[in-house]
This record gives C-alpha cells, sequence and structure tokens, in this order.
C-alpha cells in the first residue's frame, strides 16, 4: 500500500495492519459461509426422503396366492433363463415411523421350483436319474440340493432408504450350507386399509437383487455365475404375531 505524505510511518503502517485485518474477516466470514452452504447442500442431497407408509407398526405375513418369486441365469450367454419358487414364507416386521428399523425373514423351499420345462425329460435324459427337469433342478447336488440343504434363507440386517418408495434391504443369505451378506433393492409398491377378504392392513414390496452363485459351492457349468432374483407381493398384518 503506498505511503501518503502527510502520514507518519507508523500510523501508515497501522492503516495496512487495519486493512489487511478487515480483509482476513471479510474472507473468512465469505469462506464460512460457502462452507456451511455447501455443506448443507451435501446434506441435503444425501438425506434422502422418508418412506411414508400409513399402514400400523407391527407384523405382517406373505400373501402368497399374491406373491412371485423368480430366479434368472445367463444360459449359454445368450438368454436369461427364468424359473420360479412356489413355496415360500415371509414375516415382515413393519416401523412405518422409522423404516430403517423394519425387518424381513424369509425361508424358501428349494424343491418348490417350477422350470416349466415342455419337453419330453425321461426321453431326452434317461440316466439322469430324475423324473422330471424340476426335480433335477431341485434335488441334484449341481443346482439347489434341496435333500441335503431343504432350506434357502434370507434374514435382513440393515435397510437403508434411497427415495420417496425404495430402499436397500441388506440381509444374510444362506444357501446350500453357506451364508453370505446380500443387498437387495426394494421399492413400496403401496397399501391398503382394509384387506377385501381379511379386513386388516395390507402393503406391498417388490425386490431385486444379484450376485454370484458360485460363491455359494455351485459350479459355474453352461449357465452364468451371476443370478438374479425378483420379488413381488403382498403382506397381510398379523393381528396374532407380536
Amino acid at each position: 500500500m503506498a505511503r501518503l505524505a502527510s502520514e507518519p510511518a507508523s500510523q501508515q503502517e497501522d492503516i495496512t495492519d487495519m486493512t489487511f485485518t478487515r480483509q482476513s474477516i471479510v474472507s473468512a466470514f465469505v469462506i464460512s459461509t460457502l462452507l456451511g452452504t455447501t455443506a448443507g447442500f451435501a446434506m441435503a442431497q444425501t438425506t434422502p426422503p422418508n418412506i411414508e407408509v400409513k399402514a400400523p407398526a407391527g407384523i405382517y405375513k406373505l400373501d402368497l396366492t399374491h406373491a412371485v418369486l423368480l430366479w434368472s441365469v445367463k444360459h449359454n450367454g445368450i438368454s436369461n433363463y427364468t424359473a420360479r419358487f412356489n413355496d415360500i414364507e415371509a414375516a415382515l416386521k413393519l416401523d412405518p415411523a422409522k423404516i430403517e428399523d423394519s425387518s424381513i425373514e424369509v425361508t424358501i423351499d428349494p424343491k418348490s421350483v417350477e422350470t416349466g420345462y415342455r419337453g419330453n425329460y425321461k426321453a431326452t435324459h434317461a440316466d439322469s436319474g430324475f423324473e422330471t427337469w424340476d426335480e433335477e433342478v431341485a434335488r441334484s447336488p449341481k443346482f439347489l440340493n434341496g435333500d441335503t440343504y431343504p432350506t434357502i434363507a434370507f434374514k435382513s440386517t440393515k435397510v437403508m432408504p434411497t427415495g420417496p418408495t425404495t430402499a436397500d434391504v441388506t440381509g444374510d443369505l444362506s444357501f446350500l450350507g453357506v451364508t453370505k451378506s446380500v443387498t437387495l433393492k426394494a421399492t413400496f409398491n403401496g397399501e391398503i386399509e382394509k384387506h377385501p377378504f381379511r379386513d386388516v392392513p395390507t402393503v406391498a414390496f417388490a425386490a431385486e437383487g444379484v450376485f454370484d452363485r458360485t460363491e455359494f459351492g455351485q459350479p459355474k457349468g453352461s449357465v452364468g455365475p451371476e443370478i438374479t432374483i425378483r420379488f413381488d407381493g403382498e403382506f397381510i398384518q398379523d393381528t396374532v404375531a407380536k
């Protein structure tokens, strides 16, 4: 800063110091304001909207007549071979006030698999030892090995809302004697105050996830290592369970 001829050197230095001090204060204020705004923006971006569910808290059981669980694997690298499980049990512990405190447990009977195979399996696979393709998929050690492992189970360990109707549901999947953590993308599809036949609240969810089946001990074979599962179903409030 240039000195004024009429000002003593000490006074000019005091003015200079005051000027830098004011600039420092203004700069600090601007920086802190920007940082505060940025932090607030980041929090707004990372905090997902709450999933609004009006149904009361409690245990909800899967309505198997209005549910489907599909699985698919890449076959020969050119198509998605898809089948379903018919025997499923699921209990949803719903906390509408705090969705992240909700949980779900699912058990599946692997012998209930249905592939929709239309060929004459006995005629084309006489040496397989099984009557049908469904039976081989259900019982063969190469596939679901249902005689040795009669249950496939999923138990959630964490629910993290990701949007107004979506959440990541992480849990332990027990399959073929191996338990590993997998994450499903869940969607809240809606609710009704009273089930038309049960007269109790009903909620509906869908979920989808992908995991590596070879990590559970299945051989690679002619299908890809990744298996995709898709679920869609309704849950009816259990007025007896607590």
